[in-house]
């Protein structure tokens, strides 16, 4: 008994031995993106009190943030279906798209690039001064993306400047229906296409394929522009002047130029980790699933929700329905399903961590959600 406990003891030393290394080498090997996270911290502190800069500067994270994290869920099949070409031209492809659909958003609502969800009551005022975990938002969006964490940009950027609990509620409730609509749809979906694609998808993808995901990945770019701007106008004027609009879409223009110049980053390994995306028709499908249902949600109300519900919804639909068809040996299947599961646990673990972080800024930031909040418990 006493054996026993000594090696349990001597276990446990060596697994926070192993932690304490991993930080230490986590520490090492990201000690440049570290000391810029330092360096924006205090510029964050130092510029707060100056609104004019200060909203271009929680702007430019939120802008590069936002995209980096959520590139995942619309580009991330298309850069890894499409590793064997160059990278500016699938920047181009994807850029032109942004400014085309921007511009049209601009034109349409009389200065708005985000399809009126930043006209949903609790969000339809600028920000008239900023606070600095306002502008620190972004920034742990930036340490979350680094750390491979898909969490939503929706709840991160958007709930620190509203002031309304209730709009905070409106937009959980689409993003968690979305999860539970992707997830279902994507199990039916890969469910009753698992034998064909799986005996479809043998052998070199014809040359129309790659023209399809080129479609079904524009258009899928396209609806998410109509979803997500707002969390990256969020601290810019509503209405946009001709120069605010040049800066706003030549910023993100540029911004996804240095995304697919490193391939996606990090975060790209949550697409690279899932079953066959790499395939072009695989991505394909995904894609076209993703669009439809963005679409959908847009068309439904202009409430902001979470595409990164949708997203990991999706996928973790799809590995259940992939392990669900699996033939032979219920061993070989069940290995499956635990190996789908813990997948969708870890997507799903690191998205709450990052709305439970939403929820505390928007609660420490504004007094009306506080009052609110309070309210209910008196």
């Amino acid at each position: 008994m006493a054996n026993k406990k000594a090696i349990d003891q001597n276990i446990n030393q060596e697994k926070l031995t192993k932690k304490t290394y991993s930080i230490f080498d986590f520490s090492k090997s990201e000690r440049p993106f570290l000391i810029v996270i330092c360096v924006l911290i205090s510029i964050a502190g130092l510029i707060t009190e100056y609104t004019y800069a200060a909203m271009w500067f929680g702007f430019a994270l939120a802008a590069y943030s936002a995209i980096a994290n959520d590139s995942i869920q619309t580009i991330g099949t298309f850069i890894i279906s499409n590793q064997a070409r160059k990278w500016y031209w699938l920047w181009l492809f994807v850029g032109i798209i942004w400014i085309v659909t921007i511009t049209y958003s601009w034109i349409v609502f009389n200065g708005d690039v985000t399809f009126q969800l930043l006209s949903t009551p609790g969000l339809e005022k600028a920000p008239e001064e900023f606070v600095f975990l306002q502008l620190a938002a972004p920034i742990v969006l930036l340490i979350m993306t680094r750390m491979r964490w898909p969490v939503s940009t929706t709840f991160l950027l958007l709930n620190v400047f509203t002031y309304k609990a209730g709009t905070i509620m409106s937009v959980m409730t689409k993003s968690f229906f979305g999860y539970i609509l992707a997830f279902g749809l994507a199990v039916v979906v890969w469910f009753v296409l698992e034998r064909f694609v799986r005996n479809y998808l043998k052998g070199q993808a014809g040359s129309y394929w790659m023209v399809l995901q080129w479609i079904t990945s524009g258009t899928l770019w396209a609806v998410w522009i109509m979803q997500d701007a707002a969390n990256i106008a969020v601290f810019l004027p509503r209405q946009l002047d001709t120069v605010e609009f040049l800066a706003y879409t030549g910023f993100v223009f540029l911004g996804l130029g240095l995304i697919f110049y490193l391939k996606g980053d990090k975060i790209q390994d949550i697409i690279n980790e899932k079953t066959n995306v790499a395939d072009v028709r695989a991505a394909t499908l995904v894609d076209l699933v993703y669009a439809v249902i963005l679409f959908y949600f847009k068309m439904y109300n202009n409430v902001p929700m979470s595409t990164t519900w949708v997203f990991i919804g999706l996928l973790a639909g799809r590995e259940f329905a992939i392990a669900i068809g699996k033939h032979g040996k219920a061993k070989k299947r069940n290995a499956w399903l635990v190996r789908a599961f813990r997948l969708a646990r870890k997507d799903m673990f690191k998205a709450l961590a990052g709305l439970v972080v939403s929820l505390i800024l928007a609660i420490i930031i504004n007094k009306g959600v506080r009052e609110e909040i309070f309210s209910i418990f008196q």
